[in-house]
C-alpha cells in the first residue's frame, strides 16, 4: 500500500461540558446533566466542535467544555503519567 492511499490514523477525542460547581476545580455540579458533545476521529474536529460549545455558552461563567484525547487511553502501550516541563 503506497503512502498515499494509507489511511490517517484515528485518534478519538471526546468533547464533554458541563456547569462547575467552583471556577478552581473542574467538579461539575450535576453529572447526570453533563452535555456530552461527542467522538471526533481527530483533534482538529474535536476542536471545532469544543469552540462551537464554548462560544454558545459564554453567558454562563460557569459552564466549561473539555476535550479529552480518547486514544491516549485506547493504546496500551500510551505512558498516561503527567509529562513533566
Amino acid at each position: 500500500m503506497s503512502t498515499k492511499n494509507k489511511p490517517k490514523d484515528q485518534l478519538l477525542h471526546l468533547v464533554f461540558g458541563g456547569e462547575l460547581k467552583e471556577l478552581e476545580q473542574p467538579h461539575f455540579r450535576d453529572c447526570a446533566s453533563l452535555d456530552i458533545v461527542g467522538i471526533f476521529p481527530d483533534y482538529a474536529s474535536a476542536l471545532a466542535a469544543w469552540r462551537s460549545k464554548a462560544q454558545s455558552s459564554v453567558d454562563n461563567a460557569m459552564m466549561r467544555y473539555f476535550i479529552v484525547h480518547l486514544h491516549r487511553y485506547l493504546d496500551p502501550a500510551h505512558d498516561l503519567a503527567p509529562q513533566k516541563g
